[in-house]
């Protein structure tokens, strides 16, 4: 199965692509409408997705006969209602109905009946996240994840009679994924420590009373992007990513204790030994919190760089130390990047997670201001040669940051950013408006801060060069957001360079984009923060 939008517009269609590659067909064709993929029936019959033809603003689950190309509604409801798996009998579907990034009810739909029975009827207050479930062994419960109540995703078991959830682990990370076989036997989980995976394995054919803890494979410092079991449990496919190794993935088998790569990407002619991994730092921001970040720097370098520092998108996301090309391609170049987690990011627990929620947005930007601070009192970055960069939620900590704090940059790249949240939230897709409402705040309520926080209406602060990069298909953040600020900028003539490409939508995809757009930024970075003509 395979899903594909056209120029990034996000409405997602859905192909069949044969196993040798021969054929390749449609099984959706409503261009306007998303389609998301839930998964396959048992018996490879059926599949099950989730489209928003409706109304825009809901999504309704269906079944497909794939044979015929025939679809029947399985779940008619005005919300966010995404299709996880089939039960093992394929009888019965799980579905997710997203009330916003951190709360989530699990629905059971009976296929023949159509009965929707609701499993966790009671959310409660703050996140209510439940991840990843999976039937176990006999049949009457699921593994999961789940935070409801407590401050990280954990190991957790949801009995189906009864709907009680109860908690398998309890440490101070997030399990942040789960993969059991399909017969329940075996129980793969992913734990998140300050941002690196470490995996642990159990067999609980049993059950969780009667597991028993396996041998696992040893990983490097990296991250895990994805686990799936093969079909007979035997095997285990870890997709694994470093900050100085790319993405492969690595095949555990089980019985013989052993792993291997199964893929060898390429890096273009560069060597592998060229790359740099970050070390793990801690600064101090304005209340005493101590943020975390990952800290690249060129190799021999240490004091007196210039430094980009790189906010993540989100906010509902964590930098990881994953392979990320643009890091090396700034670190060869001779910048040290800082790239930290700023409160309100994921990967901390759920109280860290809503330090920047509605009227807290700011303090976020201050810890901006603190990395700023401690990069030269470590006598790290060169004070007057500190760029901010940033993609979507990060492209609006950017511009906060060069309205709020313009006196500590050399330069800044905003790349799909929010420049005003009244018209992002206005025209974004119709679908997320209430997912992001549950974050930065409402229309309706949170108006007056909203526009107060707002980088467009302080552009006038704006002293350093800017350089804005957008998609003109993205239906997150409406290219108009680049527009405010391209327009303001240059009405009072403070440099801007700007890039739109037809083609893309909510970042860039494209290898021929990509490779316009990042040298470009590079060479702005060179002429503004080094100093120097780009090359």
């Amino acid at each position: 199965m395979v899903s594909g939008d056209i120029g990034g517009n996000e409405r997602a269609q859905l192909f069949l692509l044969s196993a040798d590659g021969s054929e390749f067909r449609a099984l959706t064709e409503k261009p306007e409408v998303m389609h998301s993929f839930g998964g396959w029936s048992p018996d490879g019959e059926r599949i099950v997705y989730s489209s928003n033809e409706r109304d825009a603003r809901f999504f309704d689950v269906y079944e497909m006969q794939v044979s015929t190309g025939e679809s029947r509604l399985l779940l008619e409801q005005d919300g966010s209602n995404m299709p996880v798996r089939y039960s093992p009998d394929g009888k019965q579907v799980l579905v997710r109905r997203v009330e916003s990034l951190s709360r989530n009810a699990l629905i059971l739909i009976d296929i023949d009946s159509g009965e929707a029975r609701d499993l966790t009827p009671d959310l409660g207050e703050g996140a209510a996240l439940y991840a990843t479930p999976f039937w176990s062994a006999d049949r009457k419960g699921l593994y999961l994840l789940c935070n409801r109540e407590r401050d990280f995703l954990s190991l957790a078991y949801l009995d189906l009679a009864t709907t009680e959830l109860r908690y398998l682990s309890d440490i101070p990370w997030d399990v942040e994924a789960l993969a059991v076989t399909r017969d329940g036997a075996f129980l793969a989980i992913v734990i998140n420590e300050d941002g690196i995976s470490r995996l642990e394995l159990f067999d609980v054919a049993q059950g969780w009373e009667q597991r028993h803890v396996l041998l696992a494979p040893t990983l490097p410092k990296s991250v895990v992007l994805d686990l799936a079991w093969s079909q007979d449990g035997a095997k285990l496919a870890i997709t694994l990513s470093g900050a100085d190794e790319p993405t492969d993935i690595w095949i555990w088998d089980m019985a013989g204790g052993h792993i291997q790569r199964a893929t060898l990407s390429s890096t273009g002619g560069i060597p592998r030994a060229s790359f740099v991994a970050p070390a793990v730092v801690r600064y101090p921001s304005f209340d005493g919190r101590d943020i975390p970040a990952f800290l690249y720097q060129p190799a021999g370098a240490q004091k007196n760089l210039p430094v980009v520092i790189s906010v993540h998108g989100g906010p509902e996301s964590q930098e990881r130390p994953w392979f990320n090309p643009i890091y090396q391609y700034l670190v060869a170049r001779g910048y040290a990047v800082l790239a930290p987690n700023v409160r309100g990011s994921t990967g901390y627990g759920y109280t860290y997670q809503s330090l920047d929620d509605v009227r807290k947005r700011m303090d976020s930007v201050a810890d901006l201001k603190a990395a700023v601070e401690w990069l030269r009192e470590s006598g790290i970055a060169d004070p007057e040669r500190i760029a901010v960069y940033g993609g979507s939620y990060g492209g609006f900590m950017v511009l906060a940051a060069v309205t709020t704090y313009p006196d500590l940059w050399a330069a800044a790249v905003d790349i799909v950013g929010i420049a005003n949240f009244v018209t992002f939230l206005e025209n974004t897709g119709p679908w997320r408006r209430k997912w992001r409402e549950a974050e930065y705040g409402s229309l309706e309520q949170d108006r007056a801060f909203l526009e107060q926080i707002s980088p467009i209406h302080a552009v006038d602060k704006i002293t350093a060069p800017l350089f804005v990069v957008h998609g003109a298909n993205d239906p997150r953040v409406p290219l108009g957001e680049a527009e405010q600020v391209v327009n303001a900028l240059r009405q009072r003539n403070v440099p801007v360079e700007y890039l739109v490409f037809a083609d893309e939508g909510h970042g860039l995809i494209k290898r021929d984009n990509r490779l316009k757009a990042y040298p470009a930024i590079a060479d702005f970075l060179d002429s503004h923060v080094k100093g120097v003509a780009g090359k």
